[in-house]
C-alpha cells in the first residue's frame, strides 16, 4: 500500500471526524487508515464511529488540504511517518485504554515549522498558565522558558495570551526550541494579535494541530487539545491558573496521564494563583520554584538538579564543638579557654586544642588577654 495513499485517508478522517475520535481511532487501528476511510466513505462504518462521522462523510477535501498545505509549507505527520512522536503518545493511548475517553491518540498532527516532532519532543516541558496572567505571571514564565530552551528542552505552550504568550516569547529569546499546539487550523493565526509571535514559532521550531488547515477556533477544541499539550512534553508546568481554566485542566489531564505536574506558587491574595495552590493541596501538582526544579521531575534518566544551597560561610566545615567555641568567642573582649568552656559547654581541654585549630583557619586570633574571634 501506498504511502501517498495512506497520508490521503488519515487526512480525509482528520477533516470528518472531530477529535478525539474514539471509534474512528479504534476502527483505524483494527483495519487501517486506508480501509476505514473506505468504510466511512461509503457509511459502513460500524454505528460508533458513523455517529461520529456521519455529518461530513461526504466532505472528502483530503487532495485539496493537502495541497493547500504544502502551499503554505505545512506537512502532514502520520503514525506511518519516522517523524511521528510515538512514544510521547502512547501516554494517550493507554489512558484510553483505561477508560478515559477523552484521551484517544491524535490521527494525524498538521505540522508547520521546520522542527521535527518526535525529536522535539524527547526533551520538552508544557508552560501553560492564565491568559489574564499578572506581571509576576509573565515574567516567571518568560524566565524559565528562557533557561530550559538555552539548556535545548523544548517549551511547549498553546500561544495563548498571557503565560502562553510569555513562555514562547522566552524560548525565542534564547534562541531555543518551542513547539506552539493550536486549537484550529495551523495556517489560522489565533489569537489575531500572536499572528507574528506563531510566524516566529514556525520559522525554527513548530507550530501543530490535528486540525485540517483552515479550521476555525472554538471553545470545545482548546478544551481536546489541551490533551496534546498534556501527553506530548516530558511533563507540564502550570505558572499561574484560576480555579476553573484551561491550565488547570491541562495539568489534570497531564495527571491522569501519568506525567509530572509542578505549580508555581504565589501570593495567597491573587486570584491568579488560586488554581496553583488548589492542585498543591490537592496533590495534583508539586511546587516549583526554579528550572533545576522542572528537570529533576520532568528530566530525562539520570539528569538530577544541583542541590540548593545558601552563600557559603568560613564555619561551614567545623565541627559542632569547633562552631560552640566560635560562637563563644567575641570580636573585641578577649576571653580565655576557662570562660570559653563554660559558655559553650565543651570541656576545658578540649577548648585548648581547639582554639589553635580555629586560629589556623583563621577564625580566631590569641592575644595577650586571650582570643579574639576573627569571622565577620
Amino acid at each position: 500500500m501506498a504511502v501517498d495513499d495512506v497520508r490521503l485517508a488519515r487526512a480525509y478522517l482528520s477533516r470528518v471526524a472531530e477529535p478525539p475520535a474514539v471509534a474512528l481511532g479504534l476502527l483505524v487501528e483494527n483495519v487501517g487508515p486506508v480501509q476505514a476511510a473506505e468504510l466511512v466513505r461509503s457509511r459502513q462504518a460500524p454505528t460508533p464511529v458513523h455517529d461520529e462521522t456521519s455529518a461530513r462523510a461526504s466532505q472528502d477535501l483530503a487532495a485539496e488540504d493537502l495541497t493547500k498545505a504544502a502551499d503554505l509549507g505545512v506537512r502532514l505527520v502520520i503514525p506511518e511517518d519516522p517523524e511521528w512522536p510515538a512514544w510521547p503518545l502512547l501516554s494517550l493511548d493507554n489512558g484510553r485504554r483505561r477508560g478515559l475517553r477523552w484521551a484517544a491518540p491524535p490521527l494525524a498532527l498538521w505540522v508547520r515549522g521546520p522542527a521535527q516532532i518526535d525529536d522535539a519532543m524527547r526533551r520538552a516541558v508544557a508552560i501553560v498558565g492564565a491568559r489574564a496572567a499578572t506581571s509576576y505571571g509573565e515574567r516567571t514564565a518568560a524566565e524559565f522558558a528562557f533557561e530550559l530552551a538555552g539548556q535545548s528542552v523544548t517549551v511547549v505552550s498553546g500561544a495563548a495570551f498571557g503565560i502562553d504568550g510569555a513562555a514562547h516569547r522566552g524560548a525565542l529569546a534564547a534562541e531555543g526550541p518551542t513547539v506552539a499546539v493550536l486549537a484550529c487550523g495551523v495556517d489560522v493565526s489565533y489569537p489575531a494579535a500572536h499572528t507574528t509571535l506563531l510566524d516566529r514559532i514556525a520559522r525554527d521550531g513548530a507550530v501543530i494541530s490535528e486540525y485540517p488547515p483552515g479550521t476555525a477556533p472554538a471553545k470545545y477544541r482548546f478544551l481536546v487539545r489541551n490533551r496534546l499539550i498534556a501527553a506530548m512534553p516530558g511533563g507540564t508546568v502550570v505558572v499561574e491558573a484560576g480555579v476553573r481554566s484551561g491550565a488547570r485542566n491541562t495539568a489534570s489531564s497531564a495527571a491522569a496521564l501519568g506525567k509530572p505536574v509542578l505549580a508555581v506558587p504565589g501570593p495567597v491574595t491573587s486570584e491568579m494563583s488560586r488554581g496553583c495552590h488548589d492542585l498543591i493541596r490537592a496533590g495534583t501538582a508539586g511546587i516549583v520554584t526554579s528550572v533545576p526544579d522542572i528537570l529533576e521531575a520532568v528530566g530525562v534518566i539520570g539528569e538530577l538538579a544541583a542541590p540548593v544551597t545558601g552563600p557559603t560561610r568560613p564555619t561551614d566545615d567545623l565541627g559542632p564543638q569547633a562552631i560552640r567555641v566560635h560562637d563563644a568567642l567575641s570580636r573585641k573582649t578577649p576571653r580565655g579557654p576557662e570562660h570559653l568552656s563554660h559558655a559553650s559547654g565543651v570541656p576545658l581541654d578540649r577548648v585548648r586544642s581547639l582554639l589553635p585549630e580555629l586560629e589556623l583557619t583563621g577564625l580566631a586570633r590569641q592575644t595577650d588577654e586571650g582570643w579574639l574571634s576573627m569571622s565577620h
